[in-house]
């Protein structure tokens, strides 16, 4: 009954701007409108809110030609044009009046069938559509975005007492496949799930930080990526977010939530922070600073954190507890308990009152602690679910420490006592109930979680960075579990492993991982750990075999299809270079950026891009100036539509899909239909440019630098990366095979790391996690 084909946003704020962009980029023709200027350009607002879909730190499109797919107004002039939308998406400031006179408005304009929604985050959608005329509430319903749209995967779909089922199902499936979405259906409360949770967590950590006297820095080590979730940790969240802003967040909540509700315990305002917004400091989007600050913006060094005492900033020097740095490598939050230090009551603090408090939840806010879980994981970006994590802790330990110390235990616990939440029965993954069975976690047909399967699976093959598994009945799939996913010796081995093992036992090989980021390159601290010690001939064995890895597969007798997420960079793409078919996520980041540590692809990057541009351009010598670019600049797209550009996606060939929990069941599908007589494709030789390219492309590179462009040892990054696409000393025409190529690479990456510049890059980077230009 209900289809999505056009759709109108009003409201050109963060959150309007953000659902519109995210329309267009799933091909959808949308209306954005706001608020009329008074004086010139009555679409002033509109038009200054779409600048900001292109910001460079953060796209909100795929690709500026998405721009095409929006029109602006106003609401006086162009409400009119509403009537031809399937969708009405509500996104204006969060004033019950103001919502309640527009819907009047709209519901005097649109067509019946169409349907209408808000973004709200605190209003009850009871409140909402009190008054309103029987068709519109059922026709009504809360689509909750989070912030930044694009990125963030969680959407709550909240119903009305009146609101059609087949409403609720249109907006559920069209988000979920065309907006790439994970949809959590909430009931009517207050805050609904991810930010009831999400926010008391914060809070918590907040207020206890102050309580147990820890420093910024300090209670940032505990609440962050030792307990798998955002780096950025409390104090770093509200300088991110905005110091103001966060304590309206919370101000929000307060004023929703029953007097009953445990968030009060941690709603109360604190005095010194109510002293930095009254003198300015209000994080990063202020001139001043919050809780820490850059003392040279441009300088990664210089980060300075606020004293509490006096209200002066002190130089950032803090090394981290070494309960935490354990908790990260090991991906294991239960370290953090260990022990009886302030690190570990602080980490216990937040984790017993925020796995209580979701717990609670259950079933008044919603009856699966499924999507209890899922909204944190999507919402929030936590690695696991309060459920998740309660299973970690183990049911029983968690209980018994509750009652050791007289807390109330919620009920849902007590249910579950002698249990766990999720289970694996008869090779299928199972949760606990409100009832105290069991049912079968069941997603829509093509979603998938690894996250979920591995639970199910035993490995074939492991070791501390990576996994080789046997999925859906005759596929391998290799998995990159290590910190970041940075490739080393230990990842390319099993990989290497698994490529012969697939060949010889499944139709397919799958490379996937569910992690925040497919691979973020080759480990920095191993390369650094080979130079410092000047271990040469170590060094050149990593890079061979890494290229030799990368070629078996490649030459596979099965086709292997990669399915990344997040950042594939460096080494990572490299290995996605090497694939029959790549099928991206809609916000894949990919490219070659090892120049920024003053190194090159060695690991048949530079090659793969040399042929690819060769295809394009139709020529070897424009192929390699494409390439010298491409490589020499470090470029990355942040898109697969931006990939193209690039030479980095091939259309026709390669495919992306918006939502990331359908990744591993279209590269399945792919492997599927490639594995059908399948014969791998070699390669052709290269003809080489020669050495008269390779000294265009020096020039090229003396004057930049003399106009001020390019560091001393850009250049010389620069010219080993045109010795490789030319060939460097050699005659125009020499022809060069693919293991020629890989010589090359190793070549120049030697003659590089052997230098104290890059040597010095490095170091900054592993340091600071910014380039050093020298």
């Amino acid at each position: 009954m209900y289809k999505i084909e056009k759709a109108s946003v009003i409201g050109a704020g963060t959150m309007g701007l953000g659902i519109a962009g995210q329309l267009a980029n799933a091909g959808i023709e949308v209306l954005l409108l706001d608020l009329p200027s008074e004086e010139g350009n009555r679409n002033a607002v509109c038009e200054r809110a779409i600048e900001r879909l292109l910001d460079d730190q953060q796209p909100s499109l795929l690709h500026k030609s998405m721009l095409e797919k929006i029109t602006i107004g106003n609401i006086e002039d162009d409400i009119h044009k509403i009537a031809e939308s399937d969708w009405i998406a509500e996104a204006i400031v969060e004033r019950l009046e103001l919502k309640r006179a527009l819907y009047k408005t709209i519901d005097e304009i649109r067509r019946p069938g169409s349907i209408v929604s808000s973004n709200t985050s605190t209003i009850p959608i009871s409140l909402l559509v009190e008054g309103m005329p029987a068709q519109f509430k059922e026709e009504f319903a809360i689509t909750h975005y989070f912030n930044p749209v694009r990125y963030m995967r969680l959407l709550e779909i909240v119903k009305g007492e009146l609101t059609s089922p087949d409403v609720v199902q249109c907006l559920a499936q069209f988000n979920e496949e065309n907006m790439g979405k994970g949809i959590v259906l909430c009931n009517d409360t207050p805050g609904f799930l991810g930010n009831r949770v999400g926010v008391f967590a914060i809070q918590t950590a907040l207020h206890t930080a102050f309580k147990l006297d820890l420093k910024p820095e300090e209670a940032d080590a505990i609440f962050g990526r030792p307990m798998g979730i955002p780096k950025t940790g409390v104090f770093g969240l509200y300088d991110l977010i905005g110091i103001d802003l966060m304590s309206d967040v919370a101000k929000s909540l307060i004023n929703i939530l029953p007097k009953e509700d445990v968030f009060h315990e941690v709603s109360d305002e604190i005095p010194l922070m109510k002293r930095m917004m009254n003198e300015g400091l209000m994080g990063n989007k202020g001139l001043k600073g919050g809780f820490y600050r850059f003392k040279d913006p441009e300088d990664s060094s210089s980060k300075q954190t606020l004293n509490f005492d006096d209200f002066t900033y002190r130089d950032y020097s803090f090394e981290k507890p070494a309960i935490a740095i354990e908790a990260e490598e090991k991906n294991d939050f239960t370290l953090l308990l260990e022990g009886n230090s302030r690190y570990s009551q602080y980490a216990w603090k937040i984790l017993s009152n925020t796995l209580c408090y979701a717990a609670s939840l259950i079933p008044d806010v919603n009856e699966s602690l499924v999507a209890i879980d899922d909204a944190m994981k999507l919402g929030y970006n936590w690695a696991q679910g309060p459920f998740e994590m309660i299973d970690s802790l183990g049911v029983d330990n968690f209980i018994s420490r509750l009652e050791k110390e007289g807390r109330d235990i919620p009920w849902i616990l007590k249910l579950a006592s002698g249990k766990s939440f999720y289970r694996v029965d008869e090779g299928h993954l199972e949760y606990f109930t409100a009832e105290g069975t069991y049912k079968k976690i069941q997603r829509d047909q093509g979603l998938r979680r690894f996250t979920e399967e591995r639970k199910i699976y035993n490995p074939i093959l492991t070791n501390k960075a990576a996994s080789y598994y046997q999925i859906n009945g005759n596929f391998g799939m290799v998995e990159f579990h290590s910190k970041a996913n940075a490739l080393d010796a230990d990842s390319m081995q099993l990989l290497g492993d698994a490529v012969q093992h697939a060949e010889e036992n499944y139709i397919g090989l799958i490379i996937h991982n569910d992690a925040s980021h497919f691979s973020c390159g080759v480990n920095l601290e191993a390369i650094g750990g080979f130079i410092e010690s000047q271990d040469w001939v170590g060094l050149d064995n990593f890079l061979d075999h890494f290229q030799k890895t990368v070629k078996a597969m490649k030459y596979s007798n099965i086709p292997v299809i990669s399915a990344p997420s997040g950042l594939s960079i460096g080494g990572g793409f490299e290995v996605v270079l090497s694939t029959d078919m790549t099928i991206y996520h809609a916000n894949s980041v990919t490219g070659l950026v090892e120049s920024l540590v003053g190194v090159v692809p060695g690991g048949g990057g530079v090659k793969e891009l040399l042929y690819r541009w060769r295809e394009i351009k139709g020529n070897e010598t424009e192929a390699a100036w494409a390439t010298f670019m491409n490589v020499g600049y470090g470029k990355t797209a942040q898109s697969p539509l931006e990939a193209i550009e690039l030479g980095m996606f091939r259309e026709g060939i390669d495919s992306f899909v918006m939502n990331r929990d359908r990744l591993l069941d279209a590269a399945i599908e792919a492997a599927q239909k490639l594995a059908e007589n399948y014969q791998p494709t070699y390669r052709d030789n290269f003809i080489m440019p020669g050495r008269e390219i390779w000294q265009e492309m020096q020039a090229w590179l003396q004057k930049r630098h003399e106009q001020g462009y390019l560091t001393p040892h850009d250049v010389t990054t620069g010219t080993q990366i045109a010795r490789i696409v030319t060939g460097g000393d050699v005659d125009a025409g020499t022809v060069m095979n693919e293991d020629d190529l890989f010589a090359l690479e190793r070549k120049a990456f030697l003659t590089l790391a052997k230098t104290e510049q890059t040597r010095k890059r490095i170091q900054h980077m592993l340091s600071y996690g910014k380039p050093l230009r020298n």
